[in-house]
């Protein structure tokens, strides 16, 4: 704790000797007038010379006050506000605004006193302001991320030649958005909780925490995992620019960013989230929403695991050999192979349609594939052509924009017209790539403009009715 002693508690020492000296001039003073008035009153006409002498040193005063209060030379009344900036005072100009970009930086700097003061001042020469400042340490020094509100006028180059001359290295520099806003603990909280709520969020969840950087999922006891190697050990391997995370459901998670190694601590966080899903286990959001056909029929949409692998095997049993051929672009033998990777949350999402008897009806698949989103369907041949498909679709693609996917794609044949009719449905910018008979639909994901179907919007087509259990 501070000790901190009022200034009236201290007692001065006396200075006696300022005081004989203050009394000297005084008695000097006096002695000096009282010598000039007896000399003026002692003479002829000396009162009235004491009196004109008086009037004009009191002319005098007033008018030095009056000159200097009307030239603004004066010194302002004790007690008096200070006088506004100039700036500020009525009738100036308002500053004009400038343009600003939003900036994230990393640069590695020595671990030594003074190398973050360096940065600073380079940054206020050429006015950035740092919103926010993470430090990552190394063995041979600390990374420093930055996020940055530059003039926009600065270029990224430019503002890299700066931080270098000021002893950063290994600059990385990107342009930020609206979402880098928030502070790293309330961000790591919040892609805590949506990991806690749902098994499929770790991988968004990484992505959000790690930027830009490409998530894979190998199977324990995969072609992948074999040539890999053995499996990542429980603690992880941190290497540069890869990181591998044992996969508690089995295998491993491995994170590529290969324009800007990984740091420690960043390596530490992924390495808790990955804990957290562990200890939590296998869970999806129980909510589901109640549709009603216009037949009059009632189907409901809800979250699909592997829990589901019966029925949906039984589903594929129902399915005629031309539906299973769109879907899955092989031999139809080999579909039911795909359903247990499929309905992993690992690899993405997975919606089910079922009837009022239970009856699983309809597939909707949301895969992340790498950096990549795809989107997949299929709908029972009796249930095909009731609308079942463009719902699906629409709630995948929510939940892609929810998780801040850019675009998504839909692999399918030429023939297959229900799908592509489905896809332009979405009115959204669409790109069309056929080889070979294979056609690739991708959507570009605008927020603003994605129709977004419940529970996330409003639909037309059916009457909705939510249930959570």
């Amino acid at each position: 704790m501070t000790n901190v002693t009022s200034a009236k508690s201290v007692r001065r020492p006396h200075h006696w000797r300022r005081d004989l000296v203050e009394l000297a001039a005084l008695f000097t003073a006096v002695a000096v007038a009282d010598a000039l008035a007896n000399m003026i009153a002692h003479g002829p006409d000396g009162a009235f010379l004491l009196v004109a002498s008086a009037v004009a040193l009191i002319a005098t005063a007033m008018f030095h006050t009056w000159w200097a209060r009307r030239h603004g030379h004066a010194p302002p009344p004790s007690g008096s506000p200070a006088p506004p900036a100039p700036d500020a005072r009525e009738g100036a100009a308002p500053a004009e605004p400038v343009e600003t970009t939003l900036w994230r930086m990393r640069t590695t700097v020595r671990d030594e006193p003074g190398s973050l003061a360096a940065l600073c001042t380079a940054f206020a020469t050429h006015h950035v302001d740092i919103l926010t400042l993470q430090t990552h340490p190394l063995a041979d020094g600390t990374v420093d991320e930055f996020l940055l509100r530059a003039p926009s006028a600065l270029q990224a180059k430019d503002l890299t030649r700066e931080i270098s001359a000021a002893g950063g290295s290994s600059t990385w520099i990107e342009r930020a958005d609206a979402h880098d806003l928030v502070d790293t603990p309330t961000r790591v909280l919040g892609l805590a909780t949506r990991t806690a709520l749902d098994a499929a969020e770790l991988p968004l969840s990484l992505r959000q925490l790690l930027g830009r950087c490409t998530i894979r999922s190998r199977p324990a006891g995969s072609l992948a995992d074999r040539s890999a190697g053995e499996s990542a050990p429980v603690e992880g391997v941190l290497d540069g620019t890869e990181m591998r995370l044992n996969d508690p459901h089995g295998g491993s998670i491995i994170v590529e960013r290969p324009y800007l190694p990984f740091t420690p601590t960043e390596f530490a966080r992924a390495r808790a989230l990955v804990e957290l899903d562990a200890r939590l286990g296998p869970r999806i959001p129980r909510s589901q929403d109640v549709l009603t056909l216009p037949e009059g029929e009632e189907i409901t949409i809800r979250r699909a695991d592997r829990g589901d692998l019966d029925a949906a095997l039984a589903m594929h049993a129902r399915c005629s050999e031309r539906t299973l051929g769109l879907r899955y672009h092989g031999p139809v033998g080999d579909a039911d192979r795909y359903l247990n990777h499929l309905l992993s949350p690992r690899f993405g999402r997975t919606l089910a349609v079922e009837t009022e008897s239970g009856r699983l009806v309809a597939l909707g698949h949301l895969l992340w594939d790498g950096d990549e989103t795809e989107v997949a369907l299929i709908v029972e041949d009796t249930w095909q052509r009731r609308g079942i498909g463009s719902e699906l679709l629409g709630r995948l693609v929510a939940l892609a924009v929810e998780a801040r996917c850019g675009s998504v794609y839909a692999v399918t044949q030429a023939s297959n017209t229900g799908m592509v009719a489905t896809m332009r449905d979405l009115g959204l910018p669409l790109d069309y790539q056929i080889d070979e008979g294979t056609l690739v639909i991708t959507a570009r994901l605008e927020p603003t403009t994605a129709r977004v179907l419940p529970p996330y919007g409003d639909s037309e087509m059916f009457d909705h009715e939510q249930v959570d259990r």
